[in-house]
């Protein structure tokens, strides 16, 4: 079943947060002026902490909009998997297949460049391909500049759209997270931006009860489950396959939002 085009919100004023910004300093001073540094000073590092901290929410929309559930009561999901193509690709598919489920998978470009047999037996197979950027660099994704950021995203949506034939309309932060100058490149490429709802911490934890306990607290109707494929500890596959035993026990279809 496909969802209305209006939940795909590509950024509109990717500068936007420049105003936020220059009007909380403006505040901040004001009020150091008024009622002197006690006030002043906390007031100006609360509002620098008020555009620090959204770098690091996954769900966060003061840099870009994002998508994290879908609407509707029914219990219908949208299932992503992160960090492909891997060598779980085809098990991974296979897992799908036997479900009769359907997936995004958010693919990094260098990764789907080296296997692009991988990424055409994700499409052939009926599920969705969408932008993980080029080179995954997750420790300091959120520190990115303007044109390293822009290459992440361009790199990776030129990759993508020669594979694919066509190019992505769905992007994933690495780890969730967004800075300033993340905007204007979504917004150049057509692109909106995926956060989820319901997560496992898969991608770190291989204990596969933990995982489905996480998952399980946070499903319900809508919900966009994030999972991960080719994780260090090599019990992704068991771990996917388990998700989807989850979501079949408890009634749940998946449908991709395209």
């Amino acid at each position: 079943m496909s969802r209305p085009a209006t939940l795909h919100r590509t950024p509109h004023r990717p500068h936007a947060w420049l105003a936020w910004l220059a009007a909380s300093q403006l505040a901040g001073a004001g009020l150091w002026g008024v009622a002197g540094w006690r006030w002043g000073l906390p007031a100006l590092l609360l509002s620098h902490a008020a555009f620090i901290v959204p770098v690091f929410l996954p769900r966060a929309t003061l840099y870009a909009p994002a998508l994290s559930r879908l609407p509707g009561d029914e219990r219908q999901v949208w299932l992503t998997i992160d960090d492909g193509p891997s060598d779980d690709t085809p098990a991974i598919l296979d897992a799908l297949d036997r479900h009769g489920m359907q997936a995004t998978f958010f693919l990094v470009g260098q990764r789907a460049q080296a296997r692009p047999e991988l990424v055409r037996e994700i499409l052939r197979r009926g599920h969705g391909v969408a932008n993980h950027t080029w080179s995954h660099p997750q420790a300091w994704f959120w520190a990115l500049g303007p044109r390293a950021m822009a290459a992440q995203v361009e790199r990776a949506q030129a990759v993508l759209g020669e594979l694919a034939g066509q190019p992505p309309r769905w992007f994933r932060a690495v780890a969730g997270h967004t800075n300033p100058f993340l905007a204007a490149p979504l917004r150049r490429l057509g692109l909106a931006r995926a956060a989820w709802s319901v997560r496992g911490y898969d991608a770190v934890d291989g204990d596969v009860v933990r995982v489905l306990q996480r998952l399980q607290r946070g499903l319900g109707p809508g919900a966009i489950v994030l999972l991960h494929e080719g994780a260090p500890h090599g019990r992704s596959v068991e771990i996917v396959e388990a998700a989807l035993c989850l979501l079949r026990e408890q009634g749940y279809a998946s449908v991709i939002p395209e």
